[in-house]
């Protein structure tokens, strides 16, 4: 009886760490990724910087600010946003170039990504957002804390008068 309990248990933590390889599989070539999908987006219209925050335990929150450069204008702005199938905290920060900007008011609004991302301790990633009018942001990132997402993340974006 205690050898099928302890094969019980071998197969529950080898079925873990097949999971968690499957959603760190993708993550390994995610930067490789968004520079491959960098190639195909055309000339940046635009320059961010962000620094946000993400709390999940299932479903998560993100809030933060960033500055968007655009024709030669400094714009600020906050982030609200959250993801689903996340647990953990962590401290990010991106920097990215914005395409398909022609109008500055077009770069408010709701942004989609699917992703995923690993933090333990430190961590660096890419992602690419879309929002409806058009605009594409393709952010480098890097982050400090512990979470593990493998999920949809959506994100709003406010202009700051």
């Amino acid at each position: 009886m205690l050898k099928q309990t302890k094969g019980f248990n071998s197969m529950r933590i080898s079925r873990r760490l097949v999971a968690l390889a499957m959603i760190m599989a993708p993550l390994a070539g995610a930067p490789t990724l968004a520079r491959a999908a960098e190639s195909s987006l055309g000339t940046p219209s635009g320059h961010v910087t962000m620094k946000f925050k993400s709390l999940d335990i299932g479903v998560g929150h993100t809030w933060g600010t960033g500055k968007l450069v655009f024709q030669n204008h400094t714009y600020r702005f906050k982030i609200e946003g959250g993801s689903l199938a996340a647990v953990g905290y962590a401290n990010i920060t991106g920097q990215g170039e914005v395409y398909n900007l022609t109008r500055v008011k077009d770069f408010e609004g709701s942004y989609a990504a699917v992703n995923g991302d690993v933090t333990a301790g430190t961590g660096v990633g890419a992602v690419l957002l879309n929002n409806p009018a058009g605009v594409r942001i393709r952010l480098d990132t890097s982050s400090s804390g512990g979470r593990l997402a493998a999920a949809a993340q959506g994100m709003k974006i406010t202009l700051r008068k």
